[in-house]
């Protein structure tokens, strides 16, 4: 499913973003060099690159169908399991945006927060994501109708025209490389 090819290549820039994340992590923790704007635009990479752009074809698109025609993964639990990391996911995005502001009034304590949060993200999206690849892709694959995936199929590809066509992709990609070359 070209669909799924798709979401696989999001998650290799996702993972190559969670390098990011984690050598900023290190540099806040060591008082190494960094710019604290930089954690601002690695919280917008997540929040629409990963989170409403990827996830969003995940949670509406492909997990829903499969929560609806793959009875033993619905009631395995499995599909559940996602959207919950999916929101532990936002929760340490959202923990991890209050650690910026507070760091950025003066409380240089707020550090702990960015790191804490920054890498329990890294780490929470890191094991998600081949949880994904190995396993709830492939069921996808394997398990849905041709009715089911030709309309994951249809959907996804409205998607990836509409960030096409707004630069999204552009823009993100751009951000990742700029940041590897800052800090990795």
């Amino acid at each position: 499913m070209e669909s799924i090819r798709i979401m696989v290549d999001e998650h290799t820039n996702i993972r190559r973003m969670l390098k990011v994340i984690r050598q900023v992590s290190y540099r806040v923790m060591t008082l190494g060099e960094f710019d604290i704007e930089d954690v601002t635009r690695i919280i917008d990479f997540v929040r629409v690159y990963a989170d409403q752009h990827h996830h969003g074809k995940e949670e509406d698109i492909l997990f829903d169908t499969m929560n609806k025609e793959i009875e033993k993964l619905a009631k395995s639990g499995a599909i559940t399991g996602m959207y919950i990391e999916h929101d532990s996911g936002r929760l340490f995005m959202a923990n991890l945006e209050k650690g910026v502001e507070s760091y950025n009034a003066g409380n240089d304590e707020a550090r702990l927060d960015i790191i804490a949060n920054a890498i329990c993200y890294a780490d929470l999206l890191d094991r998600h994501i081949e949880k994904e690849n190995v396993a709830m892709y492939k069921f996808a694959e394997n398990m849905l109708n041709d009715t089911s995936k030709s309309y994951i199929e249809d959907e996804c590809k409205k998607i990836e025209e509409e960030a096409t066509n707004s630069g999204l992709q552009d823009k993100y990609i751009a951000l990742l490389e700029e940041l590897e070359k800052k800090y990795l």
